[in-house]
């Protein structure tokens, strides 16, 4: 793997920041948030001083049980073509199900077993075939744990690894989360994965609220989680640390700050190359003859029916299948109609303003979620949220139901007249 260094993620409410930054290596960005023909100038300039720029997906789904869609698949692809990048990573992670068609909006764990390994792997060998440069693979943070897993997290990475080849993205703060959350300890994940797949490194910050861990990337980064680098670092020398920050950016100052504390760690001493070569001999002896399984159909149906039951308890209100922490699953919950309404909120920042405020938006939006699950992405709901508020006769001003209605209409392309077409148009007549 090629050397990264310290970098950040790039992010458009910080790019001033980040090109100020001194000593800056390279940066990731959120591959859907880009289009490759029309980079933001701030990119243009950091490619051209030689910061390397690394496209990071998350709507992949890699590990749910249909296969990669190929345009997602072709459009990150363009992504790292246009940026010149060495490589593209995704998380291990479903995202969506078919079946019901339903949406989480946010990066959910698969199971632990022998089916969901095989519809993994053959959905990273997809991708891989698909990518024009090699792809790694992120761990994620989760709130719970699936009933009846077969494999500890570090034995299925390392599976992973093996059958496939692919790299992957550790992310210490990932791995503290899950201790909490899971029990799972970070010492013992990195003693068992194999760490010459390592491309690079996530550090970013969260908070403990309720004995339950919040993977936020909103608060700074916590000694725990440097703990953690410093263990990954005394294991092995990584290509690649990245400071993670997507939500309440704090001053430049302490950006600088945070990116030195992981500087400091990198540079606490040698890692021990003794227990390097001691795993990396173990890995390759072991992905010399990969078992190249196609999962059966089987297989998918029942990843799918698992992964589906799951999600539509999250944000349908169907009924918990058996063997899950429920209050853990509550929290998930509230925690995805939360993120929902955020990135609803950004996508579509007129809605807030419409119905008089934050509060006023959030309450209206959570209320909304409860009921009507996200089907097709946060430009889609929002369009749905406002129908569902103006089929109501809401808001409950007529300034602002006129203002939303505007909105709407504005936005809602060339759809077939539904009901609340053919209701905004006699609504608008009227008003004129």
């Amino acid at each position: 793997m090629a050397h990264l260094g310290v970098g950040i993620g790039w992010r458009p409410e910080i790019a001033d920041a980040v090109e100020r930054l001194p000593g800056l290596d390279w940066v990731e960005v959120v591959a859907e948030n880009i289009c490759p023909g029309h980079l933001p100038a701030s990119l243009h300039r950091l490619l051209d001083r030689g910061v390397r720029v690394v496209p990071h997906g998350v709507s992949l789904g890699l590990g749910g049980a249909d296969r990669p869609d190929a345009g997602k698949l072709a459009a990150l692809g363009e992504r790292a073509v246009a940026l010149g990048a060495p490589l593209v990573t995704e998380h291990i992670a479903f995202v969506r199900t078919s079946s019901p068609a339903l949406e989480a909006g946010h990066l959910l764990p698969v199971p632990r077993t022998r089916d969901a390994l095989d519809v993994l792997c053959e959905n990273v060998r997809i991708a891989q075939d698909a990518l024009p440069v090699p792809l790694a693979l992120e761990n994620i943070a989760a709130l719970f744990s699936w009933p009846g897993e077969e494999l500890t997290e570090a034995r299925f990475l390392t599976e992973l690894v093996e059958r496939t080849g692919v790299r992957l993205l550790i992310d210490v703060a990932n791995l503290h989360t899950n201790r909490v959350n899971r029990g799972e300890d970070p010492a013992a994940v990195l003693d068992a994965i194999p760490l010459d797949a390592l491309a690079y490194v996530h550090v970013a910050g969260g908070v403990e609220r309720g004995g339950v861990w919040h993977d936020t990337h909103a608060h700074p980064v916590p000694p725990v989680v440097l703990d953690v680098l410093a263990e990954l670092r005394r294991r092995v020398e990584p290509a690649g640390v990245l400071l993670e920050r997507d939500d309440d950016f704090p001053p430049e100052g302490e950006l600088e700050g945070e990116l030195s504390a992981i500087r400091a760690v990198l540079d606490g001493g040698p890692a021990d190359l003794g227990a390097r070569t001691t795993r990396t001999t173990r890995s390759n002896s072991t992905t010399q003859t990969p078992p190249e399984q196609t999962p059966p159909e089987q297989a998918r149906t029942r990843v799918g029916l698992q992964q589906a039951a799951l999600l539509s308890a999250l944000v349908a209100g169907t009924p918990l299948p058996e063997g899950f922490d429920r209050q853990r699953i509550r929290v998930q919950g509230r925690a995805l109609a939360a993120k929902r309404a955020s990135v609803v909120a950004k996508v579509a920042p007129e809605l807030p303003a419409i119905l008089g405020g934050e509060d006023a938006y959030r309450t209206a939006f959570l209320g909304y979620a409860r009921h009507r699950p996200m089907t097709d992405g946060y430009r889609r709901d929002a369009l749905d949220f406002a129908e569902h508020l103006l089929i109501q006769d809401l808001p409950a001003d007529p300034a602002a139901r006129r203002r939303l209605t505007l909105w709407w209409r504005d936005r809602a392309g060339t759809r077939p007249p539904r009901r609340i077409v053919r209701w905004a148009r006699t609504l608008l007549g009227r008003a004129a």
